[in-house]
């Protein structure tokens, strides 16, 4: 069941492990397998034995660095010093509701080796397409980079233009073209992708955490966490006035959020997690190495006993890794940086940027004037940094499955240019985009980013849960405690992206559209978009549960795979 001390070693780097995929037995369409729906059918082999938890950190920690430039150190912030702690229940409630989502979005992967794009086309070819509109219009905006240059260029004394062939360039610009140039030159180092990536990512983020603990120290703002008990009163309800945009942008970057979530799939295939060790991994095509196949249509296992229970030990290594990586590390950094935020810029009507540049810092002293660059500027670039690889994996991934692959494109020079148009596409907004309020740039694309994030949300994580139910058999589907969570998932953020939709209408002049939070009261065109909420609702609880039902007692030994929280 469980793997030796030097098979497991082989995860660090990632594994891969070639089959000689034309010669095995395909999986039967049977209760006991997956359903090919759309696709060809999978073929058998046994699932890898179970590495220890610290062989397989990775995609985890690339998660948590995206976290950490975007909810946890910018909007948690500013809306705890606007707000105190009465927020802070919905912080933890965003980062929980993500860790079951971003789990969940794995499990098709371990269970196949296959990408959670992959699994949207065999429900239907448009799935990919429409998630990938929706990465580019929430993530195609280069705010991060925007952000951590216009911190750069402040701790440096920077601010200003530069000429440049005749034409003024603000400074900021300048280092956020850099930034983006930075991240591209880095995908030479490694012959695989993804192992560069983890390697800068993890890099970056050791050093964004200990400067957030020392800053708290130094701030002396750990006294403001003594009133976190009394936040407990106000669990549930909203300041008055709050701006749904920029609340939803708070739920959906609790955490990383949005098209970002869906890389959690990919990565766990890259690294090698489950069936995803015979699935192979996006070489570099500049390095020389024979490149890697993906195969079409994954793998999957017969439930013998020693299978179930090796799923068991994966799927509770798998939770454990993000259990540890991605949520410990947001409730230890998010609530240091609300607590100095709140300590140093009570009631701020600034932008978070702007918060920490001109009401915290320059209060701090020397050191934590320092540590408030420091936290900010790597806190913002490694977040840029995973956006980009999301993005660019992401997108690669879904345009290769749903017509790449067909057309015979080679895998690896479609991420090349995609890596380099995305890039090109950022610095071409970073130059060029003015925004209608003028020197706010760079977080007017991190409010535009976040809110559509949050939206997005909803459908793929009602089509997530509908597809882990109805698609996988009985030993592989989620238990009723996560069925029950990804419930919850759905309506949470449809619930947000509804009242979001409606007011964004109403300040287009659209004014029947408005929506009001207990939805009576709202207008002709807010109920119609109530009703539509309700319906996909209640279609996901409907499909998920009769699902389950059906499923029961159709596998044998199908309990050998339920560990906690299955």
């Amino acid at each position: 069941m469980y793997a030796p001390e030097v098979e497991g070693r082989q995860y660090r780097g990632t594994w891969f492990l070639p089959l000689r995929y034309d010669e095995l037995k395909q999986a039967g369409e049977t209760e006991e397998y997956p359903d090919r729906g759309e696709g060809g059918a999978f073929r058998l082999t046994d699932l890898p034995r179970v590495p220890r938890v610290g062989h397989i950190v990775g995609p985890s920690a690339i998660m948590l660095g995206a976290s950490l430039g975007s909810g946890e150190t910018l909007f948690w912030p500013v809306l705890t010093s606007q707000y105190g702690w009465t927020l802070l229940w919905a912080f933890v409630i965003g980062v929980l509701t993500q860790f079951v989502i971003n789990t969940e979005l794995q499990r098709w992967t371990l269970a196949t080796g296959e990408s959670v794009f992959r699994a949207f086309a065999r429900v239907a070819d448009y799935w990919p397409w429409l998630f990938l509109v929706g990465g580019l219009v929430s993530l195609g905006w280069p705010g991060w980079a925007a952000g951590a240059a216009k911190v750069g260029t402040t701790a440096l004394g920077l601010s200003g233009s530069v000429t440049l062939v005749g034409v003024s360039i603000a400074a900021w610009k300048l280092i956020a073209v850099g930034l983006m140039v930075l991240i591209w030159l880095s995908y030479h180092v490694s012959s695989v992708m993804y192992n560069a990536v983890e390697v800068f990512q993890i890099g970056l983020l050791f050093v964004s955490i200990v400067a957030a603990v020392l800053l708290l120290g130094v701030s002396g703002s750990w006294i403001e966490l003594a009133d976190v008990p009394n936040a407990a009163a106000t669990v549930g309800r909203l300041p008055p006035g709050m701006d749904i945009a920029v609340f939803l942008g708070g739920l959906a970057f609790a955490g990383a959020g949005g098209y970002l979530n869906l890389s959690q799939s990919l990565w766990a295939r890259e690294k090698g997690y489950g069936m995803g060790n015979y699935q192979g991994r996006v070489k570099n095509p500049f390095r020389g190495d024979d490149p890697e196949p993906i195969e079409r249509d994954g793998f999957t296992f017969p439930p013998t006993r020693t299978n179930l229970k090796r799923w068991r030990g994966w799927w509770r290594v798998v939770q454990l890794e993000h259990l540890l990586t991605f949520v410990f590390g947001l409730f230890l950094v998010a609530p240091a940086l609300m607590s100095v935020a709140i300590h140093y810029a009570p009631g701020t009507t600034a932008d978070a940027l702007q918060m920490w540049l001109t009401d915290v810092a320059p209060v701090l002293g020397p050191l934590g004037t320092v540590l408030v660059f420091l936290v900010l500027f790597v806190a913002l670039f490694t977040t840029e940094y995973a956006i980009v690889e999301s993005f660019v994996r992401n997108s690669v991934d879904a345009i290769y499955e749903v017509y790449g692959r067909e057309a015979g494109w080679d895998l690896q020079t479609l991420f090349w240019r995609v890596l380099t148009g995305f890039c090109l596409w950022g610095i071409a907004i970073i130059l060029l985009f003015t925004s209608p309020f003028e020197g706010r740039e760079p977080f007017f694309f991190l409010v535009v980013g976040a809110a559509m994030s949050g939206v997005i949300m909803w459908p793929y994580t009602a089509l997530v849960l509908v597809m882990n139910t109805t698609r996988l058999p009985e030993h592989l589907q989620p238990g009723w405690t996560r069925v029950v969570a990804m419930w919850w998932a759905s309506g949470f953020y449809g619930y947000f992206s509804v009242l979001l939709v409606g007011n964004t209408l109403v300040e287009l002049g659209v004014g029947a559209f408005e929506t009001a939070p207990t939805v009576f009261g709202s207008g002709i065109g807010g109920y119609a978009l109530w009703a539509v909420f309700l319906i996909i609702q209640s279609y996901a609880v409907a499909r998920s549960a009769t699902a389950k039902h059906r499923a029961d007692g159709t596998v044998a030994d199908a309990e050998l795979a339920k560990g906690r929280f299955p």
